[in-house]
This record gives C-alpha cells, structure tokens and sequence, in this order.
C-alpha cells in the first residue's frame, strides 16, 4: 500500500527514502513533529490567553478584539490554498522553511505595539506563518502515511499540542509574573529554535529541481472542488474551528468578567489544550478502524453540549471541567476530518487538499471571533454560547448526509 502510494505521486517528499523507508520515515516523523511543536507553541503563546487580554490594556472594544483575533486567520484564507498547491510542485521543504522565517520574526513585532491597530497589523503578518505550516506538515505527512494516516496526523498534532498545551500556563505566568513584553519575547525564542530546527529537514527530501511553469492553481482547485465529499468534510472542519476560534477568544473574556484571575484563565484554557493532546491520537486509531464519520459525530455533540453549558459556569473550576471537555469533542472530530480529506484526494493533490480544506477551515475560524464578539457586544454571553452550540449541531447534520461510499 506505501508503495503504491509512492509511485502514483511523483513528487513524493522522500525520494531518497525508498531505499530505507523506515528509518527514513522515522527521523522525518520526528523531525517535522519536533519542529511543529516550537512553532505552536510560540504562536499560541502569542495569543492565549495573552492576545485578549494584551488587547484590551490597549483599550480595545470586544468588536475590535474579535478583528483583532480574526486578523490572523485571514492569511489562512489567502495563503493555504496556494502554499499547498505549491507544495506539490515545488516540494515541502522550501515551503516549510519559509513558514518558519515567519514563526522566527513575527514575535519581535509584538513589543512595538502600542494600538490595537497595530496589533491587528502584526497578527496578519504571524497568520502566515500558520497558514503554509499547518498546511504543508499535514500534506506531507498525509503523502507519506496511508495505511496509519489518521493515527499518523493525530499523533503529529497531539505532538505539537504539548507546546499548544504549555503556552496558556506559560503564558499567563508570564502576563502574572512579569509583563505582555515577557511573552512575546519567549515566543521569540520558541519561534527561533522552530526555524533552527527546521533547517535539519533535508534527509533527502526535495531533491527535484523546481518546476519553471507557473503553478496551476485554478486547475488544481476546480478538481479538488469538484470532489462534493472534500468539500463537505472541509465545511465541517469550518464549523469546528468556527467554534473553536470564538471559545479561544471569548472564553478568557468571559472568565475575566467573573473575576478570575489571569493566571487560572490560562489553566482553563490550558486544560482544554491538554485533553486534546491525549485524546486525538487515541481517536484517530479508533478512527482508522471503525471509520470516521463514527468517530466525528459524536465528537460534534460533545462540543456542542460543553459549550452551551458555558453560561451556567459560574468559578473556575466549572470552566475547567468544561473546557476539558470541549477540548475533548474538539480532539474527536479533528482526528478524523483531515484523514477523511486525505482518503479522499484523488491523483496525489495532497497538498492541494489540505489547502482546500485549510482555507474553509480558516475562514470559518475568521468567522468565529467576529460573529462572537457581535453577539456578546448586542446579546451577551448566553446567546454567543448557545449560537456556537447549534452550529456544531448543524455541523453533525451536514456530515451525516454524506454518502455512505465517500465516508472511508
């Protein structure tokens, strides 16, 4: 079945691996991983639960902190689509690289802040950096694995959620302890030994000379788009990261608003990352073996229920136990809806994939804080809660009219 998988696509990452695949595929799984794991771990740093907070000392509206969270999410729009079709062509190495020049520069920029305006300025430049990384990793890890994907793909994103997972409680000690600057410049550091480290992915990947033919882009898209079942997994994974994306922000404001303190905020935040961590490579086991769509619905339900509960949480324990189990949900869908994509990529376009699947998922993920921020500014609380709650809801039900033959 690898072997298969590595002649249908020419442009495999690891040409010279055929030879030794598997130590070859055991040092690039580990490379990438460890690499992916400094890289979130300064970009969350960046943000949870230092970007609200940070933004609202700068005087911010909650509509202006919603943009401002959105503000990152847009390269995902612009970016992931492309950088995954260039991906393809031009190899994962030279995309990665690029990425991580992002991950390594972007921090510094945060201590020359002084309005939101700005802020929101720095958090597009960061999306960047997200945006190709996230897509080109997965890609590349899809090409690589096949019949171990969902596990494959959990397992590297549980990974580099132990630096997801370490930045709420580093960063909120951080803001306790010292100041905004003091997080910014840990990201800095994160964001250095990432690109450091990235510069140790050669291993005979991309030994290909680069295409000179302008990138097919719209080709490219029209055949992933074409693809009904793509699409629909990919708007699932939208609504997921919509929801997400609003929790992330508005979670940390709410908590404020009930008095606890910044520190407690990152450890609910915190524990939410945790479980996520532990639970996505159990799932995506589970999911290779039973299939997905019975692993993702549930997971939508699950995260449906926590976040409406939300409002009657009241103390910081409540928040925890909550958070942790959206976290859960969050683990259980997400270990399934990129394998399924990658099952259903036709002619090796993983790249192109992951990148149709990115971009829905990134602007769902823009949508989230906005719509969020204008409910609670109009609504409250209760209302943005229970919104977010019905969009999984309908999330589950989009899913479930898949047919039977395009869910693996």
């Amino acid at each position: 079945m690898h072997s298969s998988a590595h002649s249908q696509n020419p442009h495999y990452i690891g040409k010279k691996a055929i030879a030794r695949p598997m130590k070859s595929d055991a040092r690039f799984f580990l490379l990438i991983s460890l690499v992916g794991g400094f890289a979130i771990l300064s970009s969350t740093m960046s943000k949870t639960p230092v970007l609200p907070l940070f933004a609202e000392a700068l005087k911010a509206t909650p509509a202006e902190i919603g943009w401002i969270v959105m503000a990152s999410t847009i390269p995902g729009v612009l970016a992931s689509y492309p950088a995954g079709v260039l991906s393809d062509m031009l190899g994962k190495r030279r995309l990665l690289i690029a990425s991580l020049v992002v991950f390594a520069t972007a921090p510094f920029l945060y201590l020359l802040v002084h309005t939101p305006w700005q802020l929101m300025a720095v958090r597009f430049y960061h999306g960047f950096a997200t945006a190709i990384f996230g897509t080109v990793a997965i890609a590349a890890i899809a090409e690589r694995y096949v019949a171990d994907r969902a596990a494959r793909i959990s397992t590297y994103s549980s990974i580099t959620i132990v630096g997801r997972s370490v930045a709420p409680f580093l960063g909120g000690a951080l803001i306790s302890l010292a100041s905004f600057h003091a997080v910014y410049l840990a990201c800095a550091v994160s964001g250095v030994i990432a690109f450091a480290a990235g510069l140790l992915l050669h291993d005979g990947h991309d030994t290909r000379a680069p295409r000179r033919e302008l990138p097919r882009f719209w080709p490219s898209l029209v055949a992933v788009l074409k693809d009904r079942g793509i699409l629909r997994v990919s708007l699932v994974e939208a609504a997921q990261y919509l929801v997400f994306g609003a929790v992330e922000a508005f979670l940390a404001l709410y908590a404020s608003s009930l008095g606890i303190p910044a520190w407690q905020i990152g450890v609910i935040l915190g524990v939410q990352l945790v479980s996520i961590v532990f639970a996505k490579p159990v799932m995506g086991r589970i999911s290779d073996r039973v299939g997905r769509t019975a692993v993702i619905v549930p997971g939508l339900f699950v995260g449906a229920a926590s976040v409406a509960l939300l409002i009657f949480a009241q103390s910081f324990v409540s928040l925890a136990l909550l958070s942790l189990l959206f976290g859960i949900g969050f683990a259980t869908v997400t270990s399934s809806t990129t394998a399924l994509v990658a099952d259903l990529t036709k002619n090796g376009r993983f790249g192109s994939s992951m990148g149709v699947l990115r971009t829905v998922m990134d602007v769902g993920q823009s949508i989230g804080p906005v719509l969020t921020g204008f409910i609670v500014t109009h609504l409250g609380y209760a209302s943005a809660f229970g919104t977010l709650a019905a969009i999984l809801v309908l999330a589950s039900l989009l899913l479930g009219a898949l047919p039977r033959a395009a869910t693996p």
